[in-house]
This record gives structure tokens, C-alpha cells and sequence, in this order.
């Protein structure tokens, strides 16, 4: 795995390279504006960017317009957005970007090591991983969007599994999370998908893109 990381803060630029070096992760460059983004992923050509949302020289939206660029130059990119805040407006635009290789996590995860490695692994590998309170906030723009019949027809159990599907979690990790069985978490699962008439598929990874495509279309933008 090849990865480029983009983050104005040198101290917290240093300490995500020093981190995903530890952990066997090869980080061939990285840089401190969106302009550098562009221009080190078309030097490198890597994996995954690790990208701030907000760079100079107007801390706005910097980050994730040069990510967004550079998955269109490369569409084979994962993109690994980092914010300090959980902003459902750029949670939208990132998905609509693709359904694979994309992910949205606070900045106070790097310091959950294994949380933050697995999520770069995940995503690196043409997954999904979005931050557990992002989840929570575009479930919740969906609740006071006015058509909640989906969302209502869930258990509070149902709910949570639907949070930790689309957070990327697996079947064992989440009955690890809920402290249920594991029979438990595939039941959850399957009433899930019936009452979102959404199609379960065959893997793991289909599954959280129809909860994806599902908070996208209606919470998540």
C-alpha cells in the first residue's frame, strides 16, 4: 500500500506518517496544500490520500476539492478525508464521488491507533469508513428531513447495527461492539435490508454500499 498525506499541521503530519510507518504502511510523500496534494499524487500515483478537509490559504474547503480533483485525474484513488469537525455537506459530496475506496473520519481518531490504521487499511483496499458521529449526524438530518417511515420501522437494536454497517464495522465486529452473538448481528442485519428494501448482497463490502447509497440519497446531502 502506497499512501500521500496532506495536513497543514506539521506536527500532525509528521505524527500520521511517524504512525502508519510503525504499523508497515508506506508513505511515499506528502505535503501541506491542496495544490501539493495534486501534485504529489501525480508524481507518486498512490493508493490513498490522506487528506485535512480545510487547507491554506483559506481553510475552507481546500482539502476536499484537491481530493476530489484527484480522484478524477486518478479514478483508481481512495480518498481518506481527516476534519476536525463533522461536516454532513462535505460527508455528501465525498460520497457522491463513488461508492469505494472512500472514507471520513475526525481527527481525534489518529490517536485510536488500531481504529485509524484498520480504517486506512479499509479504505486503502477499496473500502468504506466513515466516523462513528458522521453516522450518527447524517441518520439524524435524515430524522428531521420529514420522511422518517424508513428509519422509524427499526429497533433501537436495528438502528445501531445500521450505524456500525455503514461505519464499515463487519459482522464480528459488530457483535463485538453490541455484545451480542453472532447470530444476533445476521438477524439485525437481514431485518435491516428488508425494511430499507435494500438488497443485502453477497459480501460485506456490497452491503455497506447499499447503506451508503441509502444515507446519501436521503440524509446525506
Amino acid at each position: 500500500m502506497r499512501v500521500v498525506v496532506v495536513e497543514d499541521s506539521a506536527l500532525l503530519r509528521e505524527g500520521i506518517v511517524a504512525l502508519l510507518a510503525e504499523n508497515g504502511i508506506e508513505v511515499v510523500a506528502h505535503a501541506e496544500d491542496g495544490p501539493g496534494l495534486l501534485r504529489i499524487v501525480d508524481g507518486h500515483k498512490p493508493d490513498l490520500a490522506i487528506c485535512d478537509v480545510r487547507l491554506p490559504p483559506t481553510f475552507t474547503d481546500e482539502g476536499i476539492r484537491a481530493a476530489l480533483e484527484a480522484r478524477r485525474r486518478h479514478p483508481g484513488l481512495a480518498i481518506l478525508i481527516l476534519s476536525a469537525y463533522v461536516e454532513p455537506v462535505y460527508t455528501g459530496e465525498l460520497l457522491a464521488a463513488g461508492d469505494s475506496g472512500i472514507g471520513y473520519l475526525l481527527k481525534e481518531r489518529v490517536s485510536e491507533v488500531r481504529t485509524f490504521v484498520d480504517s486506512v487499511k479499509r479504505v486503502a483496499a477499496g473500502g468504506t469508513a466513515l466516523d462513528r458521529e458522521v453516522v450518527s449526524t447524517l441518520i439524524a438530518d435524515r430524522n428531521r428531513s420529514g420522511n422518517r417511515a424508513e428509519l422509524e420501522a427499526l429497533t433501537p437494536r436495528e438502528r445501531e447495527t445500521l450505524e456500525l454497517i455503514a461505519q464499515g464495522r463487519t459482522n464480528a465486529a459488530i457483535a463485538r461492539e453490541m455484545v451480542v452473538t453472532l447470530g444476533a448481528v445476521e438477524k439485525h442485519v437481514s431485518n435491516v435490508f428488508a425494511k430499507l428494501e435494500l438488497p443485502a448482497g453477497e459480501d460485506d463490502h456490497r452491503r455497506v454500499l447499499a447503506v451508503l447509497a441509502f444515507l446519501r440519497a436521503t440524509g446525506g446531502q
